[in-house]
C-alpha cells in the first residue's frame, strides 16, 4: 500500500507490548474496516478491534489467547474460515444465476410458440 508520500506501508503490522508473549498481540490491518473486524471472532480469551479514526483506512485487531497459544493461530484460522464462507456464497450465487438464466431462456422459448 502506498501513502501520499509514496512510501509503501505493509498491509499487516504486528504490535506487541514489551514483556508480553505471543499469546497477546495486536494486528494492525491497513485498508480494512468494520466488515473484516466483525467477521473475525475466534474463540480466545479476548478478541476485539477498533478503528482509530474514520479518515484512517485501517483497523487494530487485538487477540489474546489462553494456554500460551500464539495469537496468530486463531487469527489465521479465522481468516481462512472467512475466505471459505465467502467462496461458498460466491459459488451459490453463481449456480443460482446460471439456473435463473437457463429457466429464463426456457420461458422465452415457450413464449414464442
Amino acid at each position: 500500500m502506498a501513502t501520499a508520500e509514496g512510501v509503501k506501508k505493509p498491509v499487516l503490522e504486528v504490535v506487541q507490548a514489551e514483556g508480553c508473549d505471543d499469546s497477546s498481540v495486536t494486528f494492525v490491518l491497513h485498508d480494512e474496516d468494520h466488515t473484516l473486524g466483525n467477521s473475525l471472532r475466534p474463540e480466545v480469551e479476548f478478541c476485539g478491534y477498533s478503528i482509530t479514526h474514520p479518515s484512517e483506512n485501517k483497523i487494530n485487531f487485538r487477540i489474546q489467547t489462553r494456554g500460551g497459544i500464539p495469537s496468530v493461530e486463531p487469527f489465521r484460522r479465522g481468516l481462512n474460515e472467512l475466505m471459505t464462507v465467502c467462496q461458498h456464497v460466491l459459488n451459490t450465487f453463481e449456480v443460482s444465476m446460471k439456473e435463473y438464466k437457463e429457466q429464463h431462456k426456457l420461458e422465452e422459448a415457450m413464449d414464442q410458440f
